[in-house]
């Protein structure tokens, strides 16, 4: 889950630590509060570029952090690795982005090492779900639907399969198309590949020899000067070595009166040991040099032909061996062109046969789960007060010449709202209200599949209201005991059945305006969702204290509905560190977090 959010200089925020718990979290305030700020967090978060017109004025720059415990890290950790980082310590993961006014110097971190936007944007795919008013659009595709209903019959190896066979199908028809769209070379291209190839063939040339040449080269060029000087360094050793036998004699009738000379004798003796060693090395080094003209000769004849060869074909060996088997290649297409072709097309025709044979099987799980997930889904929009609205998965053949990318059909969600009206596309029969229902009923059929932890709603409960706003509300708590959802909302239903519940403040001292959040729990909460009802009366207090599942009399009494609310929590301070407790502040949210 996500435990912890940090905002600096964030639009309207200074400075805010946000601790979060698990369950149903609600987030609630006036239009314009800021709410909108911890989506944009989030956002950013999860690799969304960067607007720096959301850097708080007169700021240099603005920086977002999050901290997520992650119960099971191994597809966090194999994503991790995929981009040659270091696994999570604990399960525990750091994600920090940082953008400046000014400049290039944005920078983005994943536990301290610093990454790419597109790391942070793949990585964001295993950590959250977020759904915004107009993200519901992404049900409406048909491509969607289709991943949805893959997710559902859990039939990624399926489907995997299936992409792996599509892209070698692909790579063949794209070559098989290439070279039925080319033109015969010309005389003088294939006489220039015949001379290319030849040249290069001839050459012989192996990886990683032109060092150990001019190695050899260097030693051949030189071995008259060489043999001259080890012979003048081998008489210099052997000039050494008579003063040396004396000074040992005389160390030695040193040693026998004065014991304490025993010490240069042994190193006067080891010192002609060594002495006597680098004579015979010197001696063995000078025997093994020869001078041959010839060798010479020839090894600076390769290595012209190989600087020759750079020169024309590459800047080393090895790009020129690849220019070699590149040109074979394409001279031997071009000059076998018809048999290519029929190499292709059977080689093209065989990696159809086994995409139909992979799209079949994945066909016949998707098939299997259709009406199922049909079913679950038309459960849960009923619960969200659609009793006799139609849901259908349609599955439409694609022609056999021209299979997708994912699989031999499309998908399509068909929704009937109403008895009596036809079964019609998603996109074409639902209303926004509608939509956001249809969506929230989606994940909840989904929830065992989704192993995504943390999912954002904001404010996606909009045009709904009365019973069905309760009915949205009861979905999301739901959701809730299988994830950590956080609803920004203004329906108090919802707010009434969370966990922990959060209120977005706008205020103006030192002539700067902030936002803040803070917790509310017991009578702050009351009177937050009083407010969300219309007004902080005491009858909007009552109907406060019904929605949260509270006896009237353990949190109301008509002095504190007298009282105007409280303006923060005790458990909140002014400096923008908001922790949860992790107490429900109602019976209904305490079996929430259960």
């Amino acid at each position: 889950m996500l435990s912890v959010l940090k905002i600096q200089n964030l639009a309207l925020v200074d400075s805010l630590t946000w601790e979060l718990a698990p369950g149903l979290i609600c987030v609630t305030g006036e239009t314009g509060a800021g709410k909108s700020v911890i989506v944009g967090a989030v956002k950013l978060v999860l690799g969304e570029r960067a607007d720096r017109g959301l850097i708080r004025s007169g700021e240099s720059a603005c920086t977002v952090e999050a901290l997520f415990d992650l119960a099971d890290p191994s597809a966090i950790n194999q994503s991790l690795a995929d981009a040659g980082l270091d696994p999570c310590d604990e399960g525990e993961l750091v994600v920090r982005r940082v953008i400046v006014a000014s400049g290039t110097g944005n920078k983005q971190f994943i536990n301290g090492s610093p990454v790419t936007l597109a790391t942070l944007r793949s990585l964001g795919h295993h950590l959250v779900d977020l759904h915004g008013p107009h993200d519901h659009q992404s049900l409406l595709a048909r491509e969607r639907q289709l991943a949805m209903l893959d997710a559902y019959a859990g039939c990624a190896k399926q489907r995997d399969a299936y992409s792996e066979s599509y892209a070698i199908w692909r790579r063949t028809q794209s070559e098989l198309t290439d070279l039925a769209n080319s033109e015969r070379a010309s005389a003088q291209e294939l006489d220039l590949l015949r001379f290319q190839t030849l040249e290069i063939e001839e050459a012989d040339l192996k990886p990683g020899e032109e060092d150990e040449i001019e190695a050899r080269y260097k030693v051949a060029s030189n071995a008259q000067k060489l043999v001259e000087e080890a012979a003048a360094a081998l008489n210099v050793v052997k000039e050494i070595g008579n003063p040396m036998a004396d000074l040992q004699r005389h160390l030695a009738v040193l040693a026998r009166t004065d014991p304490s000379v025993e010490s240069f004798a042994a190193g006067a003796e080891t010192a002609a040991l060594e002495i006597a060693e680098l004579e015979a090395s010197l001696t063995d080094y000078a025997a093994g040099l020869e001078i041959d003209p010839a060798e010479a000769t020839a090894l600076e004849s390769r290595l012209d032909l190989i600087h020759t060869l750079k020169r024309k074909y590459g800047s080393s060996v090895e790009e020129v061996i690849a220019h070699y088997e590149e040109a074979s290649t394409k001279l031997a297409r071009t000059e076998n062109r018809a048999g290519e072709l029929e190499r292709l097309e059977k080689e093209s025709a065989a990696a159809l046969t086994k995409l139909r044979k992979n799209g079949v099987a994945l066909s016949k799980s998707r098939k299997k789960a259709a009406p199922k997930l049909a079913s679950e889904v038309s459960s849960h929009l009923s619960e969200l007060g659609f009793k006799r609205a139609t849901f259908e998965i349609a599955l439409e053949a694609l022609d056999e010449t021209s299979p997708a990318s994912d699989g031999l059909e499309a998908a399509d969600f068909l929704f009937a709202p109403n008895p009596g009206e036809p079964m019609k596309p998603l996109r074409q029969t639902a209303s926004s209200g509608e939509m956001s229902r249809t969506m929230l009923a989606v994940k909840s059929a989904l929830v065992k599949e989704d192993n995504i932890p943390l999912l954002i709603f904001d404010e996606i409960d909009a045009n709904v209201g009365g019973e069905i706003a309760a009915a949205v509300g009861r979905k999301m708590a739901e959701l809730g005991r299988g994830h950590q959802v956080v609803s920004i909302t203004h329906l108090p239903q919802v707010a009434a059945l969370a966990a922990g519940h959060y209120v977005v403040h706008k205020d103006f001292t030192d002539d700067r305006t902030r936002s803040h959040v803070e917790e509310v729990v017991g009578a702050d909460r009351v009177s937050e969702i009083a407010r969300m009802l219309g007004g902080d009366t005491v009858s909007a207090r009552a109907h406060a204290t019904a929605l949260m599942g509270e006896p009237e009399s353990e949190t109301i009494s008509s002095d504190q509905a007298a009282k105007p609310p409280k303006k923060a929590s005790p458990r909140t301070s002014r400096n923008g560190v908001c922790k949860a407790s992790g107490k429900a502040s109602s019976p209904r949210a305490k079996r929430t977090v259960a």
